[in-house]
Protein backbone atom coordinates (compact mmCIF):
# COMPACT_ATOMS: atom_id res chain seq x y z
CA UNK A 1 0.00 0.00 0.00
CA UNK A 2 2.98 2.24 0.78
CA UNK A 3 3.96 2.36 -2.62
CA UNK A 4 0.55 2.95 -4.13
CA UNK A 5 0.17 5.90 -1.86
CA UNK A 6 3.30 7.27 -3.69
CA UNK A 7 1.60 7.67 -6.59
CA UNK A 8 3.25 4.06 -7.98
CA UNK A 9 1.57 1.23 -9.48
CA UNK A 10 3.75 -1.37 -8.78
CA UNK A 11 4.81 -5.23 -10.49
CA UNK A 12 4.81 -7.54 -8.06
CA UNK A 13 8.69 -7.75 -8.72
CA UNK A 14 8.57 -4.24 -7.23
CA UNK A 15 6.67 -5.03 -4.13
CA UNK A 16 9.09 -8.21 -3.57
CA UNK A 17 12.01 -5.36 -3.74
CA UNK A 18 10.54 -3.11 -1.54
CA UNK A 19 9.21 -5.90 1.08
CA UNK A 20 12.75 -7.34 0.32
CA UNK A 21 11.68 -11.00 0.02
CA UNK A 22 11.91 -12.96 -2.88
CA UNK A 23 10.09 -12.72 -6.11
CA UNK A 24 9.12 -16.78 -5.68
CA UNK A 25 7.62 -15.59 -2.50
CA UNK A 26 5.69 -12.35 -3.54
CA UNK A 27 4.18 -14.67 -6.91
CA UNK A 28 3.03 -17.38 -4.03
CA UNK A 29 0.54 -14.47 -2.39
CA UNK A 30 -0.07 -12.50 -5.63
CA UNK A 31 0.21 -14.70 -8.97
CA UNK A 32 -0.51 -11.46 -10.68
CA UNK A 33 -0.57 -7.23 -10.52
CA UNK A 34 -4.03 -7.58 -10.40
CA UNK A 35 -4.47 -9.71 -7.63
CA UNK A 36 -2.04 -7.45 -5.76
CA UNK A 37 -3.71 -4.67 -6.50
CA UNK A 38 -6.86 -6.14 -5.98
CA UNK A 39 -5.64 -7.02 -1.95
CA UNK A 40 -4.17 -3.38 -1.62
CA UNK A 41 -7.93 -1.78 -2.61
CA UNK A 42 -9.13 -4.53 0.42
CA UNK A 43 -6.78 -3.35 2.58
CA UNK A 44 -7.93 0.64 1.85
CA UNK A 45 -11.83 0.15 2.00
CA UNK A 46 -10.78 -1.80 5.06
CA UNK A 47 -13.81 -1.24 7.72
CA UNK A 48 -15.78 0.77 4.82
CA UNK A 49 -16.80 -3.00 3.09
CA UNK A 50 -18.25 -3.90 6.80
CA UNK A 51 -20.05 -1.24 6.87
CA UNK A 52 -23.77 -1.49 8.70
CA UNK A 53 -26.53 0.45 10.12
CA UNK A 54 -28.63 0.14 13.18
CA UNK A 55 -30.78 2.73 11.89
CA UNK A 56 -34.19 2.41 9.97
CA UNK A 57 -34.65 5.86 7.79
CA UNK A 58 -32.80 5.38 4.68
CA UNK A 59 -31.92 8.93 4.09
CA UNK A 60 -30.05 8.66 7.37
CA UNK A 61 -28.17 5.51 6.45
CA UNK A 62 -26.55 6.87 3.54
CA UNK A 63 -25.54 9.82 5.31
CA UNK A 64 -23.75 7.43 7.43
CA UNK A 65 -22.28 5.61 4.86
CA UNK A 66 -20.88 8.77 3.25
CA UNK A 67 -19.70 10.03 6.18
CA UNK A 68 -18.27 7.11 7.05
CA UNK A 69 -16.89 6.28 3.87
CA UNK A 70 -15.24 9.67 2.71
CA UNK A 71 -12.95 10.26 5.02
CA UNK A 72 -10.95 6.91 4.69
CA UNK A 73 -11.29 7.09 0.89
CA UNK A 74 -9.12 10.88 1.39
CA UNK A 75 -7.15 8.86 3.57
CA UNK A 76 -5.66 6.47 1.07
CA UNK A 77 -6.69 9.06 -1.96
CA UNK A 78 -3.54 7.99 -3.53
CA UNK A 79 -3.92 4.76 -3.68
CA UNK A 80 -7.74 4.83 -4.84
CA UNK A 81 -7.02 7.15 -7.64
CA UNK A 82 -3.98 4.63 -8.72
CA UNK A 83 -6.97 1.63 -9.18
CA UNK A 84 -8.70 3.92 -11.23
CA UNK A 85 -5.86 4.64 -13.51
CA UNK A 86 -5.65 1.51 -13.56
CA UNK A 87 -9.09 0.53 -14.16
CA UNK A 88 -8.98 3.27 -16.83
CA UNK A 89 -5.84 1.44 -19.00
CA UNK A 90 -7.55 -1.60 -18.49
CA UNK A 91 -10.64 -0.74 -20.28
CA UNK A 92 -8.10 1.35 -23.12
CA UNK A 93 -6.09 -1.80 -23.43
CA UNK A 94 -9.29 -3.99 -23.89
CA UNK A 95 -10.94 -1.66 -26.31
CA UNK A 96 -7.39 -1.74 -28.50
CA UNK A 97 -7.32 -5.33 -27.84
CA UNK A 98 -4.33 -5.57 -26.27
CA UNK A 99 -5.09 -7.08 -22.60
CA UNK A 100 -4.42 -10.76 -23.47
CA UNK A 101 -5.41 -12.88 -20.86
CA UNK A 102 -4.53 -10.10 -17.87
CA UNK A 103 -7.52 -10.71 -15.29
CA UNK A 104 -9.85 -7.87 -15.05
CA UNK A 105 -9.67 -5.71 -11.71
CA UNK A 106 -13.08 -6.06 -10.22
CA UNK A 107 -15.11 -3.43 -8.57
CA UNK A 108 -18.44 -3.25 -7.34
CA UNK A 109 -18.18 -2.77 -3.85
CA UNK A 110 -20.47 0.06 -3.76
CA UNK A 111 -23.76 -1.37 -5.35
CA UNK A 112 -23.12 -3.98 -2.49
CA UNK A 113 -22.80 -0.88 0.30
CA UNK A 114 -25.70 0.83 -1.15
CA UNK A 115 -28.31 -1.63 -1.56
CA UNK A 116 -27.41 -2.38 2.25
CA UNK A 117 -28.13 1.51 2.99
CA UNK A 118 -31.13 1.53 0.97
CA UNK A 119 -33.09 -1.64 2.40
CA UNK A 120 -35.22 0.34 4.13
CA UNK A 121 -36.81 1.00 1.02
CA UNK A 122 -36.99 -2.15 -0.26
CA UNK A 123 -40.70 -3.05 0.30
CA UNK A 124 -41.45 0.59 -0.52
CA UNK A 125 -40.42 1.07 -4.11
CA UNK A 126 -40.70 -1.69 -6.70
CA UNK A 127 -37.70 -4.07 -7.76
CA UNK A 128 -36.90 -1.36 -10.83
CA UNK A 129 -36.96 1.56 -9.22
CA UNK A 130 -35.25 0.33 -6.40
CA UNK A 131 -32.07 -0.48 -8.87
CA UNK A 132 -32.41 2.89 -10.45
CA UNK A 133 -31.95 4.81 -7.02
CA UNK A 134 -28.94 2.36 -6.16
CA UNK A 135 -27.88 3.18 -9.99
CA UNK A 136 -28.20 7.15 -9.69
CA UNK A 137 -26.67 6.98 -5.65
CA UNK A 138 -23.38 5.23 -7.51
CA UNK A 139 -22.88 8.55 -9.25
CA UNK A 140 -22.54 10.51 -5.68
CA UNK A 141 -20.51 7.82 -3.87
CA UNK A 142 -17.26 6.22 -4.25
CA UNK A 143 -13.86 7.34 -5.83
CA UNK A 144 -15.14 8.46 -9.02
CA UNK A 145 -17.61 11.29 -7.54
CA UNK A 146 -14.70 11.89 -5.08
CA UNK A 147 -11.95 12.61 -7.17
CA UNK A 148 -15.30 14.66 -8.80
CA UNK A 149 -16.20 17.07 -6.01
CA UNK A 150 -12.19 17.76 -5.30
CA UNK A 151 -10.53 17.93 -8.91
CA UNK A 152 -13.68 19.58 -10.82
CA UNK A 153 -15.00 21.39 -8.45
CA UNK A 154 -12.16 22.41 -5.91
CA UNK A 155 -14.00 21.20 -2.65
CA UNK A 156 -11.89 19.64 0.25
CA UNK A 157 -13.41 16.56 1.41
CA UNK A 158 -15.34 17.74 4.15
CA UNK A 159 -17.14 19.89 0.97
CA UNK A 160 -17.32 16.76 -0.87
CA UNK A 161 -18.86 14.56 1.43
CA UNK A 162 -21.58 17.36 2.61
CA UNK A 163 -22.57 18.03 -1.11
CA UNK A 164 -22.38 13.74 -1.38
CA UNK A 165 -25.23 13.42 1.33
CA UNK A 166 -27.19 16.56 -0.21
CA UNK A 167 -27.32 14.99 -3.76
CA UNK A 168 -28.35 11.47 -2.24
CA UNK A 169 -30.80 12.79 0.30
CA UNK A 170 -32.27 14.77 -3.22
CA UNK A 171 -32.26 11.19 -5.16
CA UNK A 172 -33.85 9.24 -2.25
CA UNK A 173 -36.58 11.83 -1.82
CA UNK A 174 -37.79 11.73 -5.59
CA UNK A 175 -37.33 8.00 -6.07
CA UNK A 176 -39.79 8.14 -2.99
CA UNK A 177 -42.22 10.65 -4.31
CA UNK A 178 -42.27 9.22 -7.69
CA UNK A 179 -43.18 5.53 -6.71
CA UNK A 180 -45.95 3.95 -7.14
CA UNK A 181 -46.81 6.30 -10.20
CA UNK A 182 -46.72 3.21 -12.71
CA UNK A 183 -44.84 4.19 -15.68
CA UNK A 184 -45.68 7.94 -15.84
CA UNK A 185 -41.70 8.83 -14.15
CA UNK A 186 -40.09 6.67 -16.15
CA UNK A 187 -41.58 7.70 -19.33
CA UNK A 188 -40.68 11.50 -18.19
CA UNK A 189 -37.38 9.99 -17.70
CA UNK A 190 -37.23 8.72 -21.13
CA UNK A 191 -38.30 11.65 -22.62
CA UNK A 192 -35.66 13.91 -20.47
CA UNK A 193 -33.38 11.21 -21.92
CA UNK A 194 -33.72 11.48 -25.33
CA UNK A 195 -33.57 15.39 -25.33
CA UNK A 196 -30.74 15.08 -23.83
CA UNK A 197 -29.20 12.62 -26.67
CA UNK A 198 -30.25 15.71 -29.27
CA UNK A 199 -28.68 18.21 -27.49
CA UNK A 200 -25.62 16.31 -27.05
CA UNK A 201 -25.60 15.54 -30.73
CA UNK A 202 -25.89 19.19 -31.60
CA UNK A 203 -22.63 19.94 -29.65
CA UNK A 204 -19.59 18.71 -31.19
CA UNK A 205 -15.50 19.66 -30.27
CA UNK A 206 -16.59 19.75 -26.73
CA UNK A 207 -14.48 18.14 -23.71
CA UNK A 208 -17.15 17.65 -20.93
CA UNK A 209 -15.34 17.90 -17.77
Amino acid sequence: MRLMEEGLIPSVSEVAEAAEVSRATAYRYFPSQVALIQETVEQALGPILEWTSDSSDAEERIAELISFAYPRIETYEATHRAVLKLAIEQWTRGKAGTLGDEARLVRGNRKRLLGEALLPLKSRLSEAEFDRLTQSLSLVFGTEAFVVLKDICGLDGEEARRVAIWASFALVRTAIAEAGKGDGAGKASGRIQKRGSKTARKRTGRTVN
